[in-house]
């Protein structure tokens, strides 16, 4: 599961930044960021954040998203928000075959760069939120779909994006441990060596074959974790720079 991100300005400019366009860069800064929530140092996906995805159409310049995936065929906003909340993952195993997600899968994907995310770990009967990032302290390229749609009310356009989930590698065993799952989940995390293949024109079915390959764990040696603050009830400090701070509860130490 992924329902808890950290995502500074700077990490949703990796994939710009990469082509060294100072003119698009500050475009991105001046045009897009304001329109977005950043920096997010912890925002929850049930508050549905703005955020900037790359898209298949649009893998260069990115556009502002809202984090819970609306299908085109939503027909009103009762509709939507009954919705909202349970779109705001793709379980990567089955995109292709839900409805939710089935046409995005095969042609609206898209990436989210994210410092890193949190998930909560069960111990006694209480839970305590981990911080997960990449060791090298890169950016992570989180796998996405993403829907277009469009209020008939208003008529307006809005973007909304899911993030793909996969099957949780040993460490993610350890920490996303909640009883109520049959096995630990956590985001699809793309190497940089296949976020173009993600992104890439599905033609036929091998091209689909060739997207479900990249449905898999990331390495666990190329992450790190540790206990931060609660970010939930009233112990939540709110989206504070400090709160992905590392926080030690004794009763974790073993």
């Amino acid at each position: 599961m992924c329902y808890d991100i950290k995502a500074s300005l700077e990490a949703q400019l990796n994939r710009a930044r990469r082509r060294n366009d100072s003119q698009a860069i500050e475009e991105i800064i001046e045009k897009l960021a304001p329109l977005t929530d950043l920096p997010i140092h912890h925002k929850s996906g049930f508050s549905h954040p703005e955020l900037l995805i790359y898209t298949d159409r649009s893998p260069i310049f990115p556009e502002v998203a809202t984090w819970g995936l609306v299908p085109h065929w939503v027909k009103d906003n009762e509709q939507l928000k009954k919705l909202w909340n349970n779109t705001l993952n793709a379980r990567g195993e089955t995109i292709f075959e839900k409805p939710s997600f089935r046409n995005s899968a095969k042609s609206n994907r898209c990436i989210i760069y994210v410092d890193g995310f949190y998930e909560h770990h069960h111990f006694n009967g209480n839970t305590y939120p981990f911080y997960i990032s990449r060791k090298n302290n890169e950016p992570l390229a989180l796998a996405g779909l993403w829907s277009e749609w469009k209020d008939p009310e208003t008529n307006g356009i809005t973007n909304t994006f899911s993030i793909v989930t996969t099957s949780g590698n040993e460490m993610m065993g350890r920490i996303h441990n909640n009883p109520k799952l049959k096995e630990p989940r956590m985001p699809l995390i793309l190497a940089e060596e296949f976020e173009d293949n993600w992104l890439a024109k599905i033609e036929d079915e091998l091209d689909i074959k060739a997207i479900q390959e990249l449905i898999q764990e990331f390495p666990q040696e190329e992450l790190v974790a540790y206990t931060v603050g609660k970010l939930r009830g009233k112990q939540y400090a709110g989206n504070v720079e400090e709160i992905s701070d590392e926080v030690i509860y004794e009763e974790l130490i073993f």
